[in-house]
């Protein structure tokens, strides 16, 4: 089959190509909705089992890039419905809601039609498929209402590529509703052309100005990524999310983009550091913490060749600076505040910057959890 693409009276494309940084993405969302689903949907240890579990995509798009390759919608669903795990996560209509929101009438139509070329039917699947064209900024608060997701664990994707235009009330609303997350993007060229945004759309996303126009009086290039960023992280974190990820992901060509995570639960954060793990990062793609400012990330497959990447030393760093650590805290710092690392990543990190002279660990010997370690 061979996909066109067309334009409409407007003249926006229907279709486009896949940038290196969307696919990356993508590989990273594949693997988190992988251990995301099982989660949310198996049976727990006590036989509880979840009333009921919404997806959401704001910003779906058409479904398909101008490839041919899979949209977040066909492969979101293809990868739940084929899941190893299918049969344990006991799927029905009643318990699984996947909502596909597109703002363009044409890409909208599109999606629907690649939804049942690749699926067939949508009455007829085992989980809920609900299409919808409507606007990720005002449309997406009541359509959750409407497919009875409030009270339930929701997954909530506002994936937009270019003006980030949901409000903090409804990220606020998502973060106090149970065992629910939000995944936000930034694309590649949105803090450099902030001027073309309004300032009240930026009120309403940020929850104020005060909250945003620090990142706005940044003129260096550079930095201006890292403040906005930031600035968004803790928008989250004032809506409620008690664990918040910020970071860039860089692809081994092209642009990169921008993505702000937020959960209520450590677990969550775990499985998204996982997924980043998983990703396969031969060709080049990283993740980048906002906070360190040295060479550009290698892929995840290259970070620890014969060293610890410098990215982990300078953070390790960054924290020690702030006063001494056990080793346990460091740890769960790692884990819950960066970027990417986890927590076994601690000691290798302690154990090389000890070697470096950079540290120094009490007691002296092996290392513990307990262990205190310090900067020299």
């Amino acid at each position: 089959m061979i996909w066109v693409a067309r334009q409409g009276r407007s003249g926006a494309e229907v279709l486009w190509e896949l940038t290196p940084a969307t696919a990356a993405k993508h590989r990273l969302y594949k693997r988190y909705l992988d251990a995301w689903w099982p989660i949310m949907l198996q049976r727990s240890p006590r036989g509880f089992l979840r009333r009921r579990v919404t997806y959401l995509d704001a910003f779906a798009g058409p479904g398909r890039y101008r490839g041919g390759e899979e949209g977040s919608p066909l492969f979101a669903l293809g990868r739940l419905l084929d899941h190893d795990a299918a049969r344990r996560m006991l799927l029905s209509r009643e318990r699984v809601s996947l909502v596909f929101m597109e703002k363009d009438r044409r890409r909208y139509e599109h999606l629907q039609g690649e939804l049942t070329a690749r699926f067939g039917p949508l009455d007829d699947l085992p989980v809920s498929v609900k299409p919808c064209h409507g606007s990720a900024g005002t449309d997406a608060e009541a359509v959750l209402s409407r497919v009875g997701a409030w009270g339930d664990p929701i997954l909530a994707v506002f994936d937009s590529w270019g003006n980030v235009n949901v409000p903090l009330t409804l990220i606020e609303r998502i973060a106090h509703n149970p065992s629910s997350e939000v995944i936000v993007t930034f694309g590649p060229n949105w803090f450099s052309r902030r001027e073309d945004l309004n300032t009240r759309q930026l009120d309403s996303v940020f929850g104020g100005r005060a909250h945003w126009e620090r990142a706005d009086r940044e003129r260096h290039t550079d930095e201006r990524w890292r403040s906005w960023l930031s600035s968004y992280r803790n928008a989250l974190r004032r809506s409620g999310f008690r664990y918040q990820l910020h970071f860039r992901i860089v692809p081994r060509t092209g642009q990169p983009l921008y993505l702000v995570y937020g959960t209520g639960n450590d677990k969550g954060v775990e499985v998204m550091k996982a997924a980043m793990w998983d990703v396969d990062g031969t060709d080049g793609m990283g993740f980048q913490d906002p906070r360190t400012r040295g060479a550009q990330p290698l892929g995840q497959q290259t970070l620890w060749a014969d060293r610890a990447q410098p990215e982990l030393l300078e953070l390790v760093r960054q924290r020690l600076e702030a006063g001494p650590v056990s080793l346990e805290e460091l740890r769960r710092w790692l884990l819950l505040e960066t970027a990417q690392w986890q927590e076994k990543h601690a000691r290798q990190a302690v154990q090389e910057m000890e070697q470096d002279g950079a540290v120094s660990v009490h007691p002296s010997g092996r290392l513990t959890r307990t262990s205190m370690i310090r900067l020299r």
